[in-house]
């Protein structure tokens, strides 16, 4: 295998070295025919020349061994992974096939071999991948989720290596990727020990004086850093053994990259950070009391020194969705200075060094292929994504993003992406609840939809039937689920209307005899102000546009276009003296008389002022010869007695009301987080009054919104506005 021509000098001093060690380490993994049969090959690859040296000239046989080591002892692939490595280079310069791959060694390796060659095609001998790329790399993942780690594993052994490279350039393209895409991967992956390797060393290449400084601050206060972790651990060691625990302690000095994170995060430098290193407690427990031994540690800790509540992470309650647990608290130590402790058993703290592998042996996985097959499934089940271009950065996005953890009322757990609201987690439960979601509870208070969740926060949602998404929930919502149920259930909400006003339009039109025609409805449409034929529909549908008022405008339109209607002779205004509201009723002479068990006279209440059982009102004569109640100040009366005065009649209300109406108020105030939970239980205490909806939006300190309630009369009604008046925060209340 030794090739003077291949080989430098060091080469050939390291080449033994390392076969004993790959050999030792991978003698469990490989049958016994493996080496002798890769050796051949790599030989027979050596000898031909046709190898190439990368842009660091390194040896490309030794880098792969190299890589098989972390491969098997650092992540834990198993024959697949460790031959496809050896194996790939020689079938990508034509020493060998994947068919005699195939042939010799098994489908598994050719399979992984394929995947490497097709990354290696990538790459294109550019130690950088470009951004163009991304998506045949993804599609790389999909095949056969190892390649990917044994790209890591290939990062880290290139990254250990390049310190010494004349290649500038090279070095600063590597080490970009290395912390922009698989340091990320590999913290993904839980391979904590590769992630922090990666991102020191980028850091180190990148970040040359930042790095030494913080590496020199580091040494020269190691002897008093180790000095006081022996003054912290000492009480703490006593406690333990006296309560009876099992276990070792430790001290950990937090990596250069991650304190140099905190320096640029906090404006300081490293002297500034308190938090330089951790002291980890790792307890030998049996599987089944490993939480009570936790937190019973967690308890000795506390009452020793006093903790940081805002700093307290219980990853083992809700462990990680790589399956790391451990319980992370701050304690004020002596000297008055902040530490890390770190709490977990044996097997969580493997699990924290080695990532997946761990956690799957531990969680009762067999070994060998079978293992790691389960292993890998749940791999490509954390990392599956779509295929489109702009993926890459989604995924980066998302590997950074911190999580929020829910539950509902029932103590379901929920988990959400960082700055998710309410009104996310409503969808998130179902369509349905997001739909109808008002609000909701948390804490005991009342927030709004656009509330923004905490991590342990447990949520109720309130909602009502007669709720519906609008336009402005999409600002609220954050998670893409969201968003396209409401984008979803608004456009369904407006072809129903459009649909329905549409229909209701047409038969009215056979009501009042007038033959439809689509031009003299465009026609009308432009006449009343609407360009866009959907929203005239809309506008039909809420009450917002009057039937009525549609029909008089379409007859006339359709007369003028058949010639049968000519322009009126203008009275002048000085001739022209307009009826007061008295003389108009007065020239009907009748009396509507308002009373719900009323039988045999079709009359509706007007959806655009909402009368109520008190109000002064009148009534309108429809086109189809039904009867509309409007309040005699509703926004339309104007245009209805100056346009169709021959229709109004007087209305009075009978009896003493006793019915439910609907009406809705308008309330403006100083924005408080209690402005909602103080108005609905004003509401709430009164038996004779039930809240329908409400809808709160705030903008610079104050809030504004609506709400809809169901009561009987108007005195009631006066009774309601003058409490809302009397909330604290309320500057205005009114009705729409």
């Amino acid at each position: 295998m030794e090739q003077h021509v291949f080989l430098t000098e060091e080469e050939r001093l390291q080449l033994p070295e390392l076969t004993r060690q790959l050999s030792e380490y991978t003698k469990n993994e490989l049958r016994p025919n493996d080496y002798h049969k890769v050796k051949e090959i790599l030989v027979r690859a050596a000898s031909s020349g046709v190898l190439q040296r990368n842009a660091f000239d390194m040896n490309p046989i030794i880098l792969d061994m190299q890589t098989a080591m972390v491969v098997a002892t650092e992540i834990g692939l198993t024959r697949g992974a460790i031959l496809g490595v050896l194996l790939f280079a020689s079938v990508a310069e034509g020493v060998i096939t994947e068919a005699d791959v195939r042939k010799e060694f098994g489908d598994d390796v050719a399979l992984i071999v394929h995947g490497l060659n097709r990354i290696r095609q990538l790459y294109d001998k550019n130690p950088s991948v470009q951004s163009e790329n991304f998506r045949g790399l993804l599609l790389s993942f999909a095949s056969d989720m190892r390649v990917i780690l044994i790209m890591i594993a290939n990062r880290v052994c290139l990254m250990r290596q390049i310190k010494d490279s004349e290649n500038e350039e090279a070095r600063q393209k590597v080490s970009m990727e290395a912390a922009y895409l698989y340091a990320p991967l590999a913290h993904k992956l839980g391979l904590y020990r590769l992630k922090s390797e990666l991102e020191d060393l980028s850091l180190k290449y990148l970040e040359h004086d930042a790095y030494y400084h913080i590496k020199d601050e580091l040494s020269a206060t190691k002897r008093s850093r180790d000095a006081y972790i022996e003054r912290f651990i000492g009480p703490v060691k006593e406690k333990l053994e006296a309560a009876g625990l099992k276990f070792h302690m430790k001290g950990r000095t937090k990596s250069i990259h991650s304190i140099w994170q905190k320096m640029k995060k906090q404006h300081t430098d490293v002297s500034g950070i308190y938090d330089l290193f951790a002291i980890r407690i790792i307890l030998d427990s049996p599987r089944d009391k490993e939480k009570l031994h936790c937190w019973q540690a967690f308890s000795i800790v506390t009452d020793m020194y006093q903790s940081n509540p805002k700093r307290m992470r219980d990853w083992l309650s809700v462990p990680k969705s790589n399956g790391y647990e451990s319980l992370h608290i701050t304690v004020l130590g002596p000297e008055q200075k902040w530490v890390e402790v770190q709490i977990r058993t044996e097997r969580m703290d493997e699990i924290a060094e080695r990532g997946l592998a761990a956690h799957w042996r531990y969680k009762g996985v067999k070994g060998g292929e079978a293992g790691v097959e389960e292993w890998l499934k749940s791999i490509r089940e954390a990392l599956e994504a779509g295929d489109d271009m702009q993926l890459m950065d989604q995924f980066r996005m998302d590997l950074y993003e911190d999580e929020v953890f829910v539950f509902t009322p029932r103590g379901d757990l929920f988990k959400l992406p960082k700055g998710a609201t309410v009104l996310d987690f409503a969808y998130a439960i179902h369509t349905n609840v997001g739909n109808h979601c008002t609000g909701g509870r948390v804490g005991g208070k009342m927030v709004t939809l656009r509330h923004e969740l905490q991590s342990g926060e447990q949520v109720e949602i309130m909602t009502h039937q007669n709720q519906q998404p609008k336009q402005d929930w999409l600002t609220y919502a954050k998670t893409s689920r969201a968003r396209s149920k409401i984008r979803q259930s608004l456009k369904e909400q407006a072809t129903r209307q459009a649909a329905f006003a549409r229909e209701e339009l047409e038969r009215k039109m056979k009501n009042r005899k007038l033959e439809y025609d689509e031009a003299t409805l465009m026609h009308t449409m432009n006449r009343l102000g609407y360009k866009i034929v959907t929203d005239f529909y809309v506008a039909l549908a809420d009450g917002t546009l009057d039937a009525a008022r549609v029909l008089d405008t379409y007859a006339t339109q359709q007369r003028f276009d058949r010639g049968e209607l000519q322009p009126q002779q203008t009275q002048s205004a000085g001739s022209y003296v307009m009826p007061n509201d008295t003389e108009r009723m007065a020239q009907k002479g009748d009396v509507l008389v308002i009373d719900q068990n009323l039988k045999g006279l079709d009359f509706t209440l007007a959806r655009c002022c909402q009368p109520v059982y008190g109000d002064e009102v009148f009534g309108f004569v429809t086109a189809g010869g039904g009867i509309k109640v409007h309040r005699c100040d509703c926004p339309n009366a104007p245009a209805l007695r100056e346009r169709f005065g021959y229709r109004i009649l007087q209305a009075r209300w009978a009896g003493k009301g006793g019915s439910q109406y609907a009406i809705t108020l308008r309330v403006v105030g100083q924005d408080d987080l209690g402005i909602v939970n103080n108005i609905t239980s004003i509401i709430s205490k009164d038996e004779k009054i039930l809240l329908r909806s409400i809808s709160i939006d705030s903008h610079d300190g104050l809030f504004s919104g609506t709400l809809t309630v169901m009561l009987d009369d108007t005195s009631r009604l006066r009774q309601l506005i003058t409490k809302l008046q009397g909330v604290r925060g309320v500057k205005e209340v009114s009705r729409v």
